[in-house]
C-alpha cells in the first residue's frame, strides 16, 4: 500500500509503499476515504511533540470504511462507514474505566505511536472505530475526530454554562467547530479572534462577533465589548504564549481558561491580578475522549455542527503536497482544514 510516513524529525515526510497492515483479533482493518491534515501533524513532523517508534505514518483524522476484521470482532461488517477515535488503550485500567482513556499507561496514540492515516489502510482497535452516519461525508468525519472532539472536550473542560460568553482564540478547523458547539450547549456571546479575515468572515456565518487581533489587542476589545466585565470562557487553539496570555487576561471574574494549543515555550502569568483576585482558572486540555464522540456524531447528524465549509483543500496521498500543507500550517496559513484523499 501507498503511505506518507516520518523518517526523522525535522526533515519532510517520504512515500513509501509497504504492506497493508493484518488486523489482530480485536482489530478492524480501515480503507482510508479520508485523513485530516492537523497541525499536530507538523509539531510531529518538527519534533516538537516526540513521535516514537520511527519511522512512523502520520495522521489521527481518518475516516474510511471497513476492509476487514479480527476473528473477536462481532460489531462491525465489511463495507462499514467508520471514523477511528484516535488512541488505542487497554481499556481494563482505572484510567480507562474512568473515562480518561488518554492518561492509560497502555494507550497508543493513532499517528504517533503507532502507524496512521496518511495511507491506504490502517489498523486500529475495533473499540476505537464509531459508526460514521450516511449524512456525514468521508471528510467531515475525519476532521470530527480531531478538530471537534478536541473543541468539544476543551469546552467540557472549561464547565460551559448556557448563557455564558466564550472567546474563541484561532478560527481554524477547531475553532470554527469551537464557535458552533459553544453556540449548541447554550452559549451566549461568542467571541472569535484571528488575524485572517477570510477566517474571521467564515466565523460571523456562525454567529460569532468577530476580532481582528492585527488591528490592535484583543483583550482591550474584549473589555471594550464587554463592558469591562470579561469573558467567562476563552478556549486558546493556536499553541502561542502570547495568545494564550491573551486568553488567561480576557477572563471575568471566575472565568476559565482553557488551553488546547501546543507549545514548547513558558507561559508568564501574573498571579494575583490575572488569576487569585478573580479566583480565574488555567486548564489544561489533553485530546478528548472517545465517550464525546456519539453525542458530537449525532450533533453533526441533526446539523448542529456544520463542517461543509471547513475542509477548505483536499490533497492526494503524496509527500510533496503533503509537505506543502504542513509547512503552511506551521505559518498559520490561510486554509481551514485540509484532508489526504488517497
Amino acid at each position: 500500500m501507498r503511505t506518507v510516513r516520518l523518517i526523522q524529525p525535522g526533515s519532510p515526510l517520504e512515500f513509501r509503499e509497504l504492506p497493508a497492515p493484518k488486523p489482530g483479533p480485536e482489530e478492524v482493518l480501515v480503507r482510508v476515504k479520508a485523513a485530516g491534515i492537523c497541525r499536530s501533524d507538523a509539531h510531529y513532523r518538527a519534533g516538537v511533540s516526540p513521535v516514537t517508534p520511527l519511522p512512523l505514518t502520520l495522521g489521527h483524522e481518518v475516516a474510511g470504511t471497513v476492509e476487514d476484521f479480527g476473528d473477536d470482532v462481532t460489531n462491525f461488517s465489511r463495507g462499514d462507514r467508520v471514523c477511528l477515535h484516535y488512541l488505542a488503550t487497554c481499556g481494563k485500567c482505572a484510567r480507562c474505566l474512568a473515562g480518561n482513556e488518554q492518561f492509560c499507561p497502555a494507550a497508543r496514540m493513532l499517528g504517533k505511536h503507532r502507524d496512521g492515516g496518511y495511507a491506504e489502510f490502517v489498523a486500529m482497535p475495533a473499540a476505537s472505530a464509531f459508526a460514521l452516519p450516511d449524512e456525514i461525508g468521508f471528510q467531515q468525519g475525519a476532521i470530527m475526530m480531531c478538530s471537534s472532539a478536541t473543541s468539544w472536550h476543551a469546552l467540557n473542560k472549561s464547565r460551559l454554562r448556557p448563557g455564558e460568553s466564550v472567546a474563541v482564540f484561532g478560527i481554524g478547523g477547531l475553532g470554527i467547530s469551537a464557535i458552533q458547539l459553544a453556540k449548541a450547549a447554550g452559549a451566549g456571546t461568542v467571541f472569535a479572534i484571528d488575524v485572517k479575515p477570510a477566517k474571521l468572515d467564515l466565523a460571523r456565518t456562525f454567529g460569532a462577533i468577530t476580532i481582528n487581533a492585527r488591528n490592535g489587542d484583543p483583550v482591550r476589545e474584549l473589555d471594550r465589548l464587554t463592558n469591562g466585565r470579561g469573558v467567562d470562557v476563552a478556549l486558546e487553539l493556536i499553541g502561542l504564549p502570547e495568545t494564550m496570555r491573551q486568553a488567561v487576561r480576557c477572563l471575568a471574574v471566575m472565568g476559565r481558561a482553557a488551553l488546547v494549543g501546543i507549545t514548547n515555550q513558558p507561559l508568564q502569568v501574573a498571579p494575583y491580578e490575572e488569576l487569585l483576585n478573580k479566583e480565574a482558572e488555567i486548564i489544561g486540555v489533553s485530546d478528548h475522549l472517545a465517550s464525546e464522540l456519539t453525542g458530537l456524531l449525532q450533533w453533526a447528524r441533526q446539523g448542529k455542527l456544520d463542517l461543509s465549509r471547513v475542509v477548505t483543500r483536499t490533497v492526494p496521498l503524496e509527500a510533496g503536497p503533503i509537505n506543502q500543507v504542513l509547512d503552511s500550517l506551521e505559518h498559520f496559513g490561510e486554509d481551514i482544514r485540509t484532508v489526504i484523499i488517497p
